[in-house]
């Protein structure tokens, strides 16, 4: 994996979990703006709405270059909407990006060994 594609998905995986946790403050919100005199929302709103757009820019940007399935594009996306999906993604994208590293590291022991 090179630099650019580590990066695009480091960028979606620590803007998952924020977007998460201001998706459910927002539904807290609004159940307390139904309830009660608080109101929230309009500051929630658009603290969610700037984290979610750009979960989605750095979503398309990680799918752009780490060349995902339509599957696994598809799936990260639809956690973005579930509430708490965020998190999932999240822990997911942590696997994908250990993962990457423990595979160039085996690479470059390989090319080590045999030159």
């Amino acid at each position: 994996m090179d630099l650019k594609t580590a990066s695009a998905l480091r960028r979606l995986r620590l803007v998952s979990a924020p977007e998460a946790v201001s998706f459910l403050l927002l539904l807290v919100c609004s159940v307390l703006k139904r309830t009660t005199d608080f109101n929230a929302v309009p500051v929630m709103g658009m603290i969610h709405g700037v984290l979610f757009i750009l979960y989605v820019i750095f979503w398309a940007d990680a799918w752009n270059r780490a060349k995902w399935s339509f599957g696994t594009a598809a799936l990260y996306f639809v956690l973005s909407v579930l509430p708490t999906g965020g998190f999932f993604a999240e822990r997911k994208l942590r696997r994908e990006a250990e993962n990457a590293v423990i595979a160039s590291r085996a690479r470059q022991e390989q090319a080590v060994k045999t030159s």
